[in-house]
């Protein structure tokens, strides 16, 4: 790589740190060139990118950013996992495609926000229900008690026109008696 082909990488990396909720650090060791074609297609599908990188490149475009120290997992073979859209989809992507591939790749250490989580904790993340069912799960909670609190307004307004129903009989026959 020629010295502006780094400043390139270093830079395009930053922006897609900044566009990234999260990031995930892989040893990919073991996977031949087919089985990370298809990783990447799968994670391109669930609104990810995985991009094998150089791991002196990465400590530099990381310097300065708000993502903490990392750099101690900046060793050996290192592909790193963009979780653009659905976190919680690129975690599970590379969590379900590593028990397909002999445990390949293998999570480092990821990044949430500016939260690390270790391997066991994006493990813990990729078992998250997707956030679509998450929403459904919210609307289904909050469903209960509002048809709940529509039935006992129903309920009220049904007892005050039956009251104004008889005060209106009342009245009517006083009317009828004076």
């Amino acid at each position: 790589m020629t010295r502006e082909q780094k400043e390139s990488f270093v830079a395009e990396f930053r922006e897609r740190l900044d566009r990234s909720e999260a990031i995930f650090l892989t040893d990919f060791t073991g996977l031949d060139v087919k089985a990370m074609t298809s990783l990447r297609s799968k994670l391109k599908k669930s609104g990810g990118q995985y991009l094998v990188v150089k791991n002196r490149l990465v400590r530099r475009a990381l310097a300065d950013t708000r993502i903490p120290d990392i750099s101690g997992f900046l060793t050996g073979p290192t592909g790193v996992v963009f979780g653009d859209g659905d976190v919680v989809d690129a975690a599970r992507t590379v969590s379900d495609f590593a028990k397909e591939n002999g445990d390949r790749p293998v999570f480092k250490i990821g990044v949430l926000e500016t939260d690390i989580l270790d391997p066991a904790q994006i493990e813990r993340v990729a078992g998250l229900p997707s956030r679509e069912v998450l929403l459904s799960q919210v609307a289904g909670v909050l469903e209960g008690p509002m048809s709940a609190l529509v039935g006992a307004l129903s309920g009220k307004l049904q007892e005050m026109a039956g009251l104004f129903e008889a005060l209106r009989e009342q009245t009517e026959s006083k009317a009828n008696d004076g």
